[in-house]
């Protein structure tokens, strides 16, 4: 064998895909397509009992948190339509994936990013499309939705809420009209 065979059987050896990355960057690519955010973050500086903390936290909220291969991320990424990713992958990644609210996993790591000052958000991916870490920073303030539901149910209420008052104030009033009347009558009996 020559040194081009010997070149090119390398090359062609590091390149075929092991079962276990495949299967690897399948769970990637289902946990994307089905996110409503993945938060990518560096966590560089937290230990194993820190992140096991997080983690914790973030089940709690329905969020799973996945330490990843950059290189992985990027092939789930490209096989869901997510383009833009790349420019995030550098250095450790860890992902907060949520399936049905995007703002809690933001709110929750910024939340711990005030108590330990360890953790650093890179950016994520919010309904598909690619945020930066201050998109996510702004999306943290966005009220949870569960509590835009109860705000939207009081605005719904409120008109309710007066007309009961409203149509009880008539009854009391005529009430309070027969009432003067029969006191009236009483008295010029």
């Amino acid at each position: 064998m020559d040194r081009t065979q010997v070149k090119e059987r390398r090359r062609t050896a590091t390149h075929v895909a092991r079962p276990a990355k495949v299967q690897e960057v399948e769970g990637l690519r289902q946990r994307l397509g089905q996110a409503a955010a993945a938060i990518l973050t560096d966590f560089r500086g937290l230990n194993v009992r820190e992140i096991a903390q997080l983690r914790a936290k973030l089940r709690q909220a329905g969020v799973e948190y996945k330490v990843v291969k950059n290189t992985l991320l990027q092939r789930a990424a490209q096989g869901v339509g997510v383009q833009g990713l790349a420019s995030l992958l550098q250095g450790p990644t860890a992902v907060a994936f949520s399936r049905t609210d995007p703002v809690a996993p933001a709110k929750l790591l910024l939340e711990y990013i005030r108590q330990m000052r360890k953790l650093e958000i890179k950016g994520g991916v919010v309904e598909g499309q690619v945020m930066t870490a201050e998109q996510i920073k702004r999306l943290a303030d966005v009220p949870s939705r569960a509590q835009l539901l109860s705000s939207a149910l009081g605005s719904m209420m409120s008109p309710l809420v007066g007309l009961v008052g409203v149509l009880t104030g008539l009854q009391r009033n005529l009430v309070y009209a027969l009432d003067q009347i029969r006191q009236k009558r009483e008295r010029a009996a």
